[in-house]
């Protein structure tokens, strides 16, 4: 008997509700229509709405000047970051050519310990490993 009840409570408010859906979404779309910036007219000028547009023209003002920061500021400071990376990048590379050839360096005991076989690869090898940087010999017996 209660779940009739509430069955037919329910479809006689979704009647309604059906029903009432075409004027209430007309009467929003009205009331949400205005564009207005400012105060409306019938807004009274009292020391809240005059502090809320002091706080609306601090937050546009305080946007704009953290968008100008990004576009002039943070836009060039990453171009001369990269010119900068590049150059430094590029002499290491001189560097690190004038060096002894990897085969001739010296290979400390404490370098390159393998106790097992690496799972990947020739065992050899660590995942990070970079064949122009890194170098070991596995007969080599210092």
């Amino acid at each position: 008997m209660f779940p009739q009840r509430n069955a037919l409570r329910l479809s006689q408010r979704a009647a309604q509700q059906l029903r009432a859906a075409p004027v209430r979404s007309t009467v929003q779309r009205r009331a949400n229509s205005s564009d207005s910036k400012q105060l409306p007219s019938w807004a009274a000028d009292n020391a809240f709405n005059r502090e809320r547009e002091a706080v609306k023209h601090h937050a546009a003002a305080t946007s704009d000047l953290w968008r100008k920061l990004s576009i002039y500021a943070v836009v060039p400071v990453l171009i001369a970051g990269g010119i900068n990376s590049y150059n430094l990048w590029n002499e290491h590379w001189e560097h690190w050519a004038h060096m002894p050839a990897l085969e001739d360096r010296t290979e400390y005991p404490y370098q390159n310990i393998r106790v097992k076989n690496f799972p990947w690869g020739d065992g050899d090898k660590t995942i990070f490993w970079n064949s122009s940087v890194n170098y070991h010999n596995k007969d080599k017996a210092t």
